[in-house]
């Protein structure tokens, strides 16, 4: 579980919620798309291949400032 949560901080995620559903452990929270690419991978190497996902659009925001620059300059 730590595991998980700490991918999804390191991917500037907000986490919402952990729950507990019988022998599942359920995290629900909010990432960016851009930070999403090769999250399967990372997830399964996390869960030993156990773990499974879903997304859906929450909202728009504006890029960080120090991201939006590193994307004009070539950088992303």
């Amino acid at each position: 579980m730590g595991a998980v949560v700490g991918d999804l901080n390191s991917r500037r995620g907000e986490i919402t919620e952990v729950d507990s559903l019988g022998n599942l452990r359920v995290v629900r929270g909010f990432v960016p798309i851009a930070e999403m690419f090769a999250y399967s991978s990372a997830l399964r190497g996390a869960t030993q291949g156990r773990g499974s996902y879903a997304m859906e659009l929450h909202e728009y925001r504006d890029v960080p400032r120090s991201i939006a620059e590193k994307i004009l300059a070539g950088e992303a």
